[in-house]
């Protein structure tokens, strides 16, 4: 199950990559989905209402259920159309629910735990998330922020996420220590990464340029990133491909600064061929990051990352192993970090080993289906269900909404 985005991101493809990984073994799927664009000439009141409690959904989706009678139903996003009005359909016909932690929503109105150039955790463990309305956290508006805010709050006093899903994934253990310390029950959160549905071969890195994929927005650090180019000059070429409110300041960098240039954006096999020729991989964000897809692409071409020590990338990226890590939001850091690199090209040619050794122990799809499976089986040992199983060998058949 899924709200998708008006743009769409990484939710969406290990929406979509994880339904056809379940088909791949075999398991039927069935796939409920909204789209943001709904909301776009809807009134703010009746916004308001769809996204604490979508009448709507829960009587489509209970009918749905009543009717299928999957195993299992796993949800990735439901703001703000879908609304948890979905965890309490498949309560009521008895049917365990899932739910991928694929940003930090449930603990801020703006899903990032950002503000202001800044990592922030005014709301974190609040049952009133108040702040976050005040500062307009949510698209710049307190009205916008202060629906999020208003489902928050409901589903925290209905206790909705401690008694409504059966479990939840987290991307990172920094994650999960993050909703841990929001209050969420530890023993029903698990960790397991995003992958790759194939894998496209490691590249050889000869191009001689950094790459930065990704949103060009504020938390990403894309003003981290020009403001270290401005200073190294001309010693390395650097490619940005990606779109979004900052595109005017990359434009006018590019003109500015020899040896950046932007791509714009760039569908994901033209991403993956541009990683293949990089050097290294930049990703400066100043947010904690859920998980980044382009680390795991960058892993399974042998393309080292040199990122944010925050968040999740910190754990992500083993630092002189994997890549390096910089302070968030420091462009001299960064300078620094990229001069150890430029000195160093035979631990960077080890780097590309080791990060390709890292897909193929942890971000592989045979490895996340593994995975996938055993965190179901789980939830369906404690709901003493296990008639979905195959006890013969072949491949078990379940559905997933």
């Amino acid at each position: 199950m899924h709200n998708s985005y008006q743009t769409p991101g990484g939710e969406d493809q290990v929406f979509a990559q994880e339904a056809d990984l379940l088909r791949c073994h075999g398991h039927r799927v069935l796939l409920y989905q909204a789209s943001n664009n709904l909301v776009k000439n809807q009134s703010p009141l009746v916004l308001l209402g769809h996204t604490i409690w979508n009448r709507q959904t829960h009587h489509e989706l209970r009918a749905l259920l009543h009717q299928e009678k999957p195993d299992i139903v796993h949800v990735h996003n439901t703001f703000p159309v879908i609304s948890p009005a979905a965890y309490y359909a498949a309560n009521e016909e008895g049917i365990p629910v899932v739910q991928t932690l694929h940003n930090y929503r449930p603990l801020c109105p703006a899903a990032t735990l950002f503000r202001d150039g800044h990592v922030c955790e005014d709301c974190l463990g609040k049952r009133v998330p108040w702040p976050g309305v005040m500062h307009g956290c949510y698209r710049g508006s307190r009205l916008a922020t202060a629906s999020g805010a208003a489902m928050l709050t409901t589903h925290n006093y209905k206790q909705t996420w401690n008694q409504s899903v059966a479990a939840y994934i987290a991307l990172t253990d920094f994650a999960r220590s993050k909703f841990i310390e929001g209050g969420f029950p530890a023993e029903k959160i698990f960790v397991k990464a995003n992958f790759l549905q194939t894998d496209p071969g490691p590249g050889d890195g000869r191009g001689n340029y950094a790459f930065f994929a990704g949103r060009l927005t504020p938390e990403k650090g894309i003003r981290t990133l020009l403001e270290a180019w401005r200073t190294i000059g001309t010693d390395l070429r650097l490619q940005i491909a990606g779109d979004g409110p900052l595109a005017s300041e990359v434009e006018q960098a590019c003109r500015e600064i020899k040896n950046v240039t932007w791509l714009k954006w760039l569908p994901r096999t033209e991403i993956l061929q541009r990683m293949k020729g990089a050097s290294v991989l930049i990703l400066p964000s100043t947010w904690y990051e859920g998980f980044p897809m382009t680390l795991a692409e960058a892993c399974a071409v042998g393309l080292p990352a040199i990122a944010s020590k925050l968040g999740s990338m910190s754990s992500i990226v083993d630092h002189q192993r994997t890549g390096l890590h910089f302070e968030a939001g420091s462009a001299s850091s960064l300078v620094e970090a990229l001069r150890w690199w430029d000195k160093h090209p035979a631990e960077a040619a080890l780097m590309r080993i080791q990060a390709r050794l890292e897909y193929e122990t942890k971000y592989t799809a045979a490895g996340n289906y593994a995975q996938l499976i055993s965190i179901y089986e789980s939830v369906l040992n404690r709901s003493e269900n296990l008639s979905w199983l195959s006890t013969s060998g072949e491949s078990a058949r379940q559905v997933q909404v």
